[in-house]
């Protein structure tokens, strides 16, 4: 592996993207990416093991069972305020390795009513994660389906994803001397990628308003949570419905890149290792509230993890897992702690809670 973080690597999707410029000139970032993450026989998510210590990344899941808990019994406080429906069904986007949602139905599984009504949704795109999920949930008392995608919902629902919206058709623009311009990725002289203003699509003046002093060569990122707001809008059906987003990002709009590129747990350019390195952005919380308020939803939050986690009982649940676990004591005390950590997890991550108008403000808020 080389050790130059800024290297080019002919990765076998690199030679395939390379080929596709070389026909049809530069690639909108935003299709780039989505190529990198998606293409089924190169992408990232399509052919890796990209989370734990195997992989690339290390979610809250995987770091403290407590995470996973935490939302399950949040989940059941809304069911709660739901009503109670004898129906409701539970659905996680992008769950990983099924960590999180194992972790939650356990803690579900204690509130008798809700355990008796709930079904769980599973929608995620990579074959290779449905398997390692469909291990970790096998012989669980609770029917479970998988989709690729979301649909209009039957029933009340919950929704839970973590770490989802950084990947979410994550794309940016460039100020250039005559304006805004999407970026693209392009061929240099010597055949390598290089990031460039895209001279194919139209100049962006909505930024050039929100931003006039901007200096050349700002950049702005932005992830399509104008589509994901439509996508619930069209899942939530008129139906009860309640969402918890946890990503790491921003709460107040900023200039600047923040696309990154992980590939064994270490950074590297984002145009170094296409397929084989984990892409993803932070997510401007300002913007998704925005875009949600405009489907319809009301908004709770954004909070920072830290103060989520403390408001819905992690502490208490702390300490009785670890007077459960005498043993573990260590290991569950520095999890929380760096599920919890300022300048880290505890801050550099935030919720976010979403929900149809007839549901009540969601708890940790």
């Amino acid at each position: 592996m080389s050790t130059d973080p800024n290297a080019r690597r002919d990765t076998p999707l690199a030679l395939k993207l390379k080929a596709h410029i070389q026909r049809h000139g530069p690639m909108e970032l935003s299709s780039f990416i989505s190529d990198c993450l998606w293409d089924d026989a190169h992408g990232y998510y399509a052919t890796k093991t990209v989370i734990g210590r195997a992989g690339d990344f290390v979610t809250a899941p995987e770091i403290s069972q407590i995470f996973g808990e935490l939302l399950g019994l949040w989940s059941a406080v809304v069911w709660q305020s739901m009503g109670c429906p004898a129906a409701v069904e539970l659905v996680e986007f992008g769950p990983g390795r099924g960590t999180m949602m194992a972790d939650a139905l356990r803690a579900i599984a204690k509130q008798p009513g809700m355990a008796a009504s709930v079904s769980v949704v599973m929608v995620e795109q990579s074959p290779g994660l449905r398997g390692q999920q469909q291990g970790v949930l096998a012989n669980l008392p609770v029917p479970i389906t998988w989709l690729e995608c979301s649909r209009p919902a039957e029933m009340p629902t919950i929704l839970l994803a973590n770490e989802f919206v950084d990947v979410f058709g994550p794309d940016q623009s460039v100020k250039t001397p005559d304006g805004w311009r999407w970026r693209a990725v392009i061929l240099d002289e010597a055949g390598r990628f290089q990031f460039a203003p895209s001279e194919a699509t139209r100049l962006r003046p909505e930024l050039h308003e929100r931003w006039p002093d901007a200096p050349v060569a700002s950049i702005f990122g932005h992830l399509r949570t104008d589509y994901l707001a439509a996508e619930l809008k069209l899942m939530a059906a008129g139906r009860p419905f309640a969402a918890l987003f946890v990503d790491y990002g921003h709460i107040e709009p900023a200039l600047g890149d923040t696309l990154q590129a992980v590939r064994y747990h270490v950074y590297e350019h984002p145009l170094c290792s296409p397929g084989e390195a984990d892409l993803s952005m932070q997510v401007d919380f300002a913007d998704m509230a925005h875009e949600m308020l405009l489907a319809g939803f009301l908004v709770d939050g954004p909070v920072t993890q830290a103060e989520f986690l403390g408001r819905i009982g992690i502490i208490e649940r702390t300490s009785k897992l670890m007077s459960a676990n005498p043993a573990r004591t260590g290991e569950i005390e520095a999890g929380v702690a760096r599920l919890m950590a300022p300048n880290g997890m505890g801050t550099r991550f935030k919720v976010i809670g979403i929900r149809s108008p007839d549901v009540g403000k969601l708890p940790g808020f």
